[in-house]
C-alpha cells in the first residue's frame, strides 16, 4: 500500500472544496502541498447542478440589508437557525462574492453592467445573484476548476473515494485511506488537516435532483470516526422537479421560475396554493412541497404543473436557457405549455456538526458545504443560501488553517496501524452481486417511509429493513467495489436519518410527522455520535 503526505487533503470537488483549495494554496504555508480527492472527475459535483443562484447582500442593492436576510433565513429555518451563524454568513456575503469574481466567476449583469438580483421563495426582496441565466452552479464550479488548474502544489486524485478516517490513540485525525476503484488500489494519506466537502445525500431517495455521486460519503466517514452529527432528520424536498425527466436524477425546475411569477396549477389550469399558504408559490419549500404532495395524493395524479405562460418565449429562453432547452427537448414550450412538476429530494440541512470555520468535534477533521451542519439552515433551507454557506465557510476555514502548522508528519501510532491493516488484507472476497437491487430497495424504502410525510410505523419499518440490509451487505471495513462503499455509506446515513426522525416527535420545517402534526415550541436541534 502506498503512503503519501500532504499539508491538507480535501475530499470533494464542489464549490466548497475548490474554493478552499484555491484560498489555501494562495494564503497558507503548505510545505507538503494539497491533495483533492474526487469520486469521479474534478468538474463533477452536486454544486455543478445548482440553478437558481447565490444569495448576497450587496451594498449597491439598496432595498436589501443583512438584517432582512437574517430574518428571512430564521423564518425559513422554522425556529432552529442559529442566529449568530446567520449573522456571520450574511455579513460576509459581499466579501466572498467579490473574491469569487476575482477567481473568474461572472455573475449576470444588466445592460448598464450592474449585477442582476432576482427573488425566490421566502425572500423579502430581490437579493439572489445568478450566472448563465439558470446555470449558476456550473458557472461557479467551472470558473474555480479553471483557476485551480493554473495553481501549483495542488494534486488531484480522480475516480477515488476516501474510505476511512485515520484517528490516532489520542482521538486526533491524522489522515485517511483512499481507494482508487479504477485501479483497485489503496493509498494511505497522512495530513494534519482532513477537509470533508463531499456534498449531500440525495441518492438515498427514489426521486432526487442530485447526481448519482451524492451518497452521503463524507457524513458516513465522519460518523464512523466518531464525529458529532446534527439535525439529521431534516431533508429538503424541492417542490418542482421536472416530472418528465429520468427518475434516477430529476431535472430541477428552479424556484427562480416561480420568482418570476409562475403559478402552480392542476391539469385544468386551476391554482391551489391559496388553500395552503398566503404566500402562495413563494412560501417556504417545505410548505409548497407538502401542498403539491397533498394535491397529488388527493387527486391520484403523479404530478402537478407550473404555469409560466405569462413569460414570453424570448424572455424565458434568455433568463432560463437550461430549463428552456430541457423542456423543448421533451416537447414542451414553457411560454405556451404547462410544465409537469413533482417533489424530489434536493438538499440536506443536517450533517457533520461544525462551527462556521469548518471545525468538527474531532481535532484535525473539518467539514464544509452540504456535508456540514453549521446551524444556518435550521429545519428548512432558505433558497440559494447553500452556495453562500459553501463560500463563507470555506473562506473562514482557510483563515483558521493558515494559523496552524500544516507540516505533515510520519504517523507512528498503533491504533492507526491496526486500521490500515484491514485495508492491507489481500484476502479476495466475491463482490456483492445484490448491490444494484439494494440501491433500488433502499431508495424506495426511504422515499416511502422517511420522506415528505412520516410517522412512527413507517420509520420503524425503515429502521428494521436498514438493519437487515446491513447484514445483507456484510461489510464492516474493507469493501470490494465503489458500489459497495457507497451502499455502506448510504445505509449508515439512512439509519441515522431514521433514528433522528423517530426522536423528533413534532412537525417542523422539512420534517413532517403526521402522527405529531404540531410544532413543539420548546424542541431544539438534535445531535449524536456513533
Amino acid at each position: 500500500m502506498k503512503h503519501k503526505q500532504y499539508s491538507a487533503v480535501i475530499v470533494g470537488s464542489g464549490i466548497a472544496g475548490l474554493y478552499a483549495a484555491i484560498k489555501l494554496q494562495k494564503e497558507a504555508n503548505l510545505p507538503n502541498g494539497i491533495l483533492i480527492i474526487t469520486k469521479t472527475q474534478l468538474i463533477e459535483s452536486n454544486s455543478k447542478y445548482a440553478q437558481g443562484g447565490m444569495v448576497c447582500v450587496m451594498p449597491e442593492n439598496k432595498l436589501d440589508s443583512t438584517t432582512l436576510h437574517i430574518e428571512d433565513t430564521i423564518k425559513a429555518g422554522a425556529g432552529l437557525t442559529d442566529r449568530k451563524v446567520a449573522e456571520f454568513i450574511s455579513k460576509n456575503s459581499a466579501k466572498v462574492v467579490k473574491e469569487l469574481q476575482n477567481f473568474g466567476v461572472n455573475f449576470d449583469r444588466d445592460e448598464n453592467n450592474k449585477l442582476k438580483f432576482t427573488k425566490e421563495a421566502a425572500h423579502s426582496v430581490n437579493r439572489i445573484l445568478h450566472a448563465g441565466g439558470d446555470a449558476t452552479g456550473f458557472c461557479i464550479e467551472n470558473a474555480l476548476v479553471q483557476y485551480l488548474l493554473l495553481q501549483k502544489d495542488v494534486d488531484v486524485y480522480e475516480e477515488t473515494l476516501a474510505v476511512e478516517i485515520l484517528k490516532d490513540s489520542n482521538n486526533i485525525v491524522r489522515g485517511l485511506v483512499a481507494y482508487n476503484y479504477e485501479k483497485n488500489e489503496y493509498t494511505v494519506i497522512e495530513a494534519p488537516a482532513v477537509i470533508l466537502a463531499t456534498g449531500g445525500i440525495g441518492q438515498l431517495y427514489r426521486y432526487t435532483t442530485n447526481p448519482d455521486i451524492t451518497t452521503g460519503d463524507g457524513i458516513a466517514l465522519a460518523y464512523r470516526a466518531g464525529a458529532i452529527v446534527k439535525d439529521m432528520e431534516f431533508v429538503q424536498f424541492h417542490p418542482t422537479a421536472f416530472a418528465l425527466s429520468d427518475k434516477g436524477t430529476m431535472f430541477l425546475i428552479s424556484e427562480a421560475v416561480r420568482g418570476e411569477g409562475a403559478k402552480l396549477v392542476d391539469k385544468n389550469g386551476h391554482t391551489f396554493m391559496e388553500k395552503y399558504d398566503k404566500r402562495l408559490e413563494l412560501a417556504p419549500r417545505d410548505v409548497v412541497t407538502r401542498a403539491i404532495y397533498n394535491e397529488m395524493k388527493e387527486t391520484g395524479v403523479s404530478n402537478v404543473y407550473l404555469n409560466a405562460t405569462h413569460i414570453s418565449e424570448e424572455k424565458f429562453e434568455k433568463r432560463f436557457p437550461t430549463i428552456y432547452g430541457t423542456c423543448k427537448e421533451c416537447g414542451i414550450n414553457p411560454s405556451k405549455d404547462y410544465i409537469p412538476v413533482s417533489p424530489s429530494a434536493h438538499y440536506f440541512m443536517g450533517g457533520i456538526k461544525t462551527e462556521v470555520n469548518g471545525t468538527t468535534s474531532l481535532k484535525g477533521l473539518y467539514a464544509i458545504g452540504e456535508a456540514a451542519c453549521t446551524g444556518l439552515h435550521g429545519a428548512n433551507r432558505l433558497a440559494s443560501n447553500s452556495i453562500l454557506e459553501c463560500a463563507v465557510t470555506a473562506y473562514e476555514l482557510v483563515n483558521y488553517l493558515k494559523t496552524l502548522n500544516l507540516s505533515a508528519e510520519k504517523v507512528n501510532d498503533e491504533k492507526i496501524k491496526r486500521t490500515i491493516e484491514f485495508y492491507e488484507d489481500n484476502i479476495q472476497q466475491n463482490k456483492n452481486e445484490n448491490i444494484e437491487s439494494m440501491f433500488r430497495r433502499l431508495k424506495d424504502l426511504m422515499w416511502n417511509n422517511a420522506g415528505i410525510i412520516r410517522n412512527a410505523d413507517k420509520l420503524n419499518k425503515a429502521k428494521e429493513e436498514i438493519d437487515k440490509m446491513f447484514i445483507e451487505l456484510g461489510r464492516t471495513y474493507k469493501c470490494y467495489s465503489r458500489n459497495e462503499y457507497e451502499m455502506r455509506n448510504m445505509l449508515s446515513v439512512a439509519k441515522v436519518i431514521v433514528d433522528f426522525a423517530l426522536s423528533r416527535k413534532e412537525s417542523r420545517g422539512a420534517h413532517y410527522r403526521e402522527d405529531f402534526p404540531e410544532k413543539d415550541m420548546i424542541a431544539k436541534s438534535q445531535q449524536s455520535i456513533a
